[in-house]
């Protein structure tokens, strides 16, 4: 994690939470003992000791940028309102334009993106940041595709964060990406936050809804409906699961899970359908039919309900380029 004068806090310790989370939850299963850490972490800056965040809190570097040496796996690149100062800092965009091609992959938080883009490694990519600083990113730099609704973007490597706790979602990602869905869930759990993907600003992990219940009847019901996005969902049915009548199960569904049994069919389905069109070459029309939509119309009309895209737009959006 590269930090520096007035970068936000959360903007380091976020991310680098996640990945020290993922690092004790994985501990604990059967052969990790043998095997190195899921991730050594650091902080470098340009000065090895204590940096000075917005905050006024102290953080401190283990490294100068002269001293880093070998490989690194994943640069993150902190934000915040130091950033506009050291974008001037032309050793520490030389040792970005050095050392980021090397890494196997660079990531920025918030207001990083603009510091990677001084660096010149985004141009021709799409990218996101804070959405206070879009626009400028956008007029500063005309050759990046600058998305202003994503949580996060990946392009190829490079993968660009919106603000602030959006630094905790993308190293998630990176998490899920590393080691799986579950890991990636089971830190969201301890860390008592959501697994967020792409997708605007509105997120929802169904995943995650499930938990909200008591155990019984109803998380059964939600794990189902997780589990089964094609199947027959309707009230109805849902209510035969849970040995209740139609209208008393929309009642209770509705009063402990905090909305309709409708809205969380479709909420999960979308989300089914988002990690088709991300992770396979199936037709909207096979996703539509595999997720329980019915047809491409009718999913297409849950996603512009839910996020404002159509499923073509979400994949040509946030499908990976270099995936």
């Amino acid at each position: 994690m590269l930090a520096y004068p007035d970068a936000q806090m959360i903007d380091v310790m976020g991310p680098l939470e996640v990945f020290a989370s993922a690092t004790k939850r994985m501990a604990g299963v059967a052969g990790a003992a043998e095997a190195p850490p899921a991730y050594s972490v650091e902080i470098v800056a340009g000065e090895a000791g204590p940096v000075r965040m917005s905050s006024g809190l102290e953080l401190v570097a283990s490294r100068a940028l002269r001293g880093v040496r070998g490989e690194i796996d994943t640069l993150v690149i902190a934000g915040g309102e130091g950033s506009r100062v050291v974008l001037h800092d032309r050793t520490l965009i030389r040792w970005l334009q050095r050392t980021a091609p090397q890494a196997r992959r660079v990531a920025s938080v918030c207001t990083g993106a603009l510091l990677l883009a001084e660096a010149g490694l985004l141009e021709g990519r799409r990218a996101t940041t804070h959405w206070a600083f879009c626009e400028a990113l956008a007029n500063r730099y005309p050759r990046i595709r600058v998305e202003p609704d994503p949580i996060f973007v990946r392009d190829g490597p490079i993968y660009t964060s919106a603000g602030v706790t959006a630094g905790i979602d993308l190293a998630l990602a990176l998490v899920e990406e590393d080691h799986g869905r579950e890991a990636a869930l089971e830190v969201a759990r301890w860390m008592v936050v959501f697994v967020k993907r792409p997708g605007g600003q509105s997120q929802f992990s169904a995943q995650l809804e499930v938990q909200r219940p008591e155990p019984g009847p109803l998380r059964e019901v939600q794990s189902f409906i997780v589990e089964n996005p094609s199947a027959d969902l309707s009230v109805e049915a849902l209510a035969g699961r849970a040995a209740m009548s139609p209208r008393n199960f929309a009642r209770v569904f509705a009063a402990q899970v905090g909305t309709t049994p409708a809205r969380f069919v479709e909420r999960a389905r979308v989300e089914a359908a988002r990690r088709a069109l991300e992770e396979s070459d199936a037709g909207v029309e096979g996703v539509a039919g595999r997720c329980g939509f019915g047809s491409a119309e009718t999913m297409r009309r849950a996603f512009v309900r839910n996020l404002r895209v159509s499923p073509a737009e979400y994949r040509n959006r946030f499908r990976s380029t270099g995936s």
